[in-house]
């Protein structure tokens, strides 16, 4: 499975495609599908361009993707740096109306168990971000694996060999717990495309899109998601691990 990650923090100065509004996530959306993402996920912006967490702005970006994408789960970020007040962000998303398919949470941030039980009460699934071995130890703690969806392994090192060392530690981490949940595996920037073949020759499931990376192999801008979804399919298709 390839999710595509439509957006992220980035903003128009970075790419000129990165999508902003409802509309522009769905279309972007409609693309990355037809590619072959089997998941999508973004991160909600105001009517400012902002990333948000507010009740009205998920409702609008997460109605308008899902029509563009009827049969495809939509899920979006929960990002503790879009509300940084823990208890905020609880409230916040407790006031959700219309609901996505599934939340990523890096357990990494503070209030994150917390976060996942209100969300897992909504009926929101929960995909479990980790990204270092800390946040590894606190999610297999939780004792939440079980009502989880999958989880996000994503290193955030800028180089593919400390990249490595650090899923080593969190696959260790998961290993002594049983944990044996799906996997989705995937780079950022410098280290996105190496990443992507990591994930396919392991038989992992990965991410790619303009929130992880903005070329093409080669070096050129991609002139949207959809295209970068298309990259990472053929390698994923290639891969003797598939």
């Amino acid at each position: 499975m390839i999710k595509a990650a439509l957006n992220g923090g980035r903003t128009r100065a970075e790419h000129p495609a990165i999508p902003i509004s409802p509309e522009e996530l769905a279309t972007s959306a409609k693309e990355c599908v037809a590619a072959g993402a089997g998941a999508i996920h973004f991160h909600v912006r105001g009517a400012d361009g902002r990333e948000s967490l507010d009740p009205d702005d998920v409702g609008r970006a997460v109605s308008a993707v899902r029509a563009g994408v009827a049969e495809t789960p939509v899920g979006v970020s929960t990002g503790a740096w879009i509300l940084r007040n823990a208890a905020l962000r609880q409230k916040t998303i407790g006031r959700w109306k219309i609901l996505p398919d599934f939340a990523s949470i890096n357990f990494a941030e503070d209030g994150a168990v917390r976060l996942a039980e209100l969300l897992l009460s909504l009926g929101v699934s929960v995909e479990a971000g980790l990204s270092d071995l800390s946040g590894t130890q606190r999610f297999v703690e939780s004792g939440l694996a079980p009502r989880c969806l999958r989880l996000l392994l994503e290193p955030f090192e800028t180089s593919v060999s400390a990249a490595m060392q650090t899923l080593k530690s969190i696959e260790s981490a998961l290993g002594r717990s049983g944990v044996g949940l799906p996997r989705v595996f995937h780079g950022l920037n410098a280290t996105a495309w190496e990443l992507i073949d990591v994930a396919a020759a392991r038989g992992y499931d990965t991410r790619v899109g303009f929130e992880d990376i903005l070329t093409l192999p080669d070096g050129s801008p991609a002139p949207g998601n959809g295209a970068l979804v298309a990259e990472a399919a053929r390698r994923m298709l290639r891969s003797p691990g598939h």
